[in-house]
């Protein structure tokens, strides 16, 4: 089986993800400890039992959780998988030598306990209560569980020989990477949830989505992964592919770097908000894909607040944000401040034609607000690579920013909002930091009461509409297209190989 991936992997390391590409390359060898079926249900994956409170995993004060670990599953190399694999994996998530884009969730474990080879006891900092779907589990940022025996012995894991030859429990077991074509894996006949349906894999590296469609049309790929809105729109007629939506906890947005002047003034992040014809963008561009976005929480979400309305678009009120913000128009239209034009450097990754679309969209409406945006396109490798490896996102080298976000199962979104998660530390690109968001994000978290949660979630999307730190365009179901004969292909809107070894044809 042939499958068509949009980006160029870096490494092979969970560990190290830094794009929901090289997550689904990673859960086709790694393994989690709870992972989810299409209908956001919990399944436990590594872990014999999803801890609950109910079955006593989870301590009654919140502040311990209990794992109890499945016998017989082996790394794809022989080795017996065990406790320590999973204490392992905590112990380098939290090395800081390590350039993981998130410890959330992790950094809430005050100590992990093996008393055995099949039981894991974490005993938390504080109650944390997305901790069974962030750790090891189906975050927005999925982490899963390394091998101790190879990986142990190393300072950091950064630049290990694991990274690009890796060794995991999963389905599939790596073969072989043709870097910046293809990567082979092969069925694990040993798979602790069942020897694979197909023989192996191919992952094509396709960075061009009229190739992609090209190739899919063919059925030289037989499953085109997060596809574009154009490339959904196309296969309608394609013969022998079938195209599937995923209701997804995923946006896309122009971010902004609040970091950096004049970003820094809320007016104008707001004047950015108020320019940009969304409505029309999601209208013309996602060819019923897509949903106008409120803010970062999807209808996905329990916590999801449909009292709230989108901001609309009215470049008057944007004008006379910027004419307050000091910034007048000059002679060509571009408004100026104390001699300095008001042009802004807008990045974003190549080969997507829906992204150029956007992007030069966007260009016309700020321009006829009187904002010169330039555009310049980057490899995905570079746009996502850590801050540590002078990544464009996670090194803060940009104004703005078209970037789409996969969150996790719970609608915890602290790691691309709270202030202690500016890149290296975790996902807040935007480098956003607000009291008022600090506070609502710990009463998000003090409780495991839904309807206190779903309050301070509400408060967190006022706030994003508030002090704009990035221009929320729709909320995205994740696009795929497929061969017609390829059977339980299932994604749960946060990956696609929760149940990979039952694909087949």
């Amino acid at each position: 089986m042939r499958v068509a991936i949009p980006i160029n992997p870096t490494q092979l390391n969970p560990l190290l993800a830094q794009n929901s590409i090289e997550s689904f390359a990673d859960g086709l060898i790694f393994s989690l400890l709870v992972t989810h079926d299409q209908h956001q249900r919990d399944v436990p994956d590594l872990a014999a039992a999803v801890p609950t409170l109910e079955n006593g995993g989870i301590s009654k004060d919140g502040l311990t959780l209990t794992y109890h670990l499945r016998h017989g599953v082996k790394w794809q190399d022989g080795a017996p998988f065990t406790s320590r694999d999973v204490e392992f994996t905590w112990r380098a998530i939290m090395n800081p030598r390590n350039n993981v884009v998130s410890r959330r969730g992790y950094d809430q474990i005050a100590s992990i306990a093996t008393p055995d080879d099949y039981t894991v006891v974490m005993r938390l900092k504080r109650v944390f209560p997305p901790a069974v779907d962030t750790v090891f589990a189906e975050s927005d940022t999925p982490i899963r569980v390394l091998p101790a025996h190879l990986l142990a012995s190393y300072a950091d894991i950064n630049h290990v020989a694991f990274n690009g030859s890796p060794v995991g429990t999963g389905p599939y077991a790596f073969v072989r990477w043709l870097r910046g074509d293809r990567i082979v894996l092969r069925a694990n006949p040993a798979y602790f949830r069942g020897a694979p349906a197909m023989k192996g894999l191919t992952l094509a590296i396709i960075p061009d989505d009229q190739t992609t469609q090209a190739q899919l049309r063919s059925h030289e790929a037989d499953l085109g992964i997060e596809i574009t809105g154009t490339a959904y729109r196309d296969l309608a007629d394609a013969g022998g592919v079938r195209r599937l939506l995923a209701a997804a906890p995923a946006y896309t947005a122009i971010i902004f770097n609040t970091r950096r002047a004049p970003l820094d003034d809320p007016r104008v992040r707001q004047a950015l908000v108020l320019g940009m014809d969304r409505a029309t963008i999601v209208r013309d561009d996602t060819f019923g894909t897509g949903q106008l976005a409120v803010a970062d929480l999807a209808p996905y979400y329990w916590a999801f607040d449909s009292a709230l309305a989108p901001t609309p678009f009215d470049p008057n009120r944007a004008k006379a944000l910027l004419e307050a913000a000091g910034w007048h128009a000059g002679p060509d239209g571009i408004r100026v401040r104390d001699g300095k034009r008001l042009s802004l450097l807008l990045v974003y990754g190549l080969g997507s034609q829906i992204v150029r679309t956007i992007t030069a969209q966007v260009q016309q409406m700020y321009r006829a607000i009187g904002v010169d945006l330039q555009l310049k396109g980057f490899d995905y490798a570079v746009l996502y690579a850590a801050a540590q490896s002078g990544g464009i996102l996670n090194g803060g080298k940009f104004d703005l920013a078209m970037y789409a976000w996969i969150s996790g199962s719970d609608p915890d979104d602290s790691s691309q909002w709270a202030c202690d998660m500016i890149p290296p530390a975790g996902n807040n690109i935007a480098r956003y930091c607000s009291p008022e968001m600090e506070a609502a994000q710990r009463l998000a978290l003090s409780t495991f009461d839904r309807s206190v949660r779903k309050r301070a979630y509400s408060q967190i999307q006022s706030l994003l509409l508030r002090d704009a730190p990035a221009a929320f365009i729709y909320y995205q179901s994740l696009r795929y297209a497929l061969a017609s004969d390829l059977q339980n292909f299932a994604p749960n809107g946060i990956s696609e190989d929760w149940n990979a070894q039952e694909w087949r044809r």
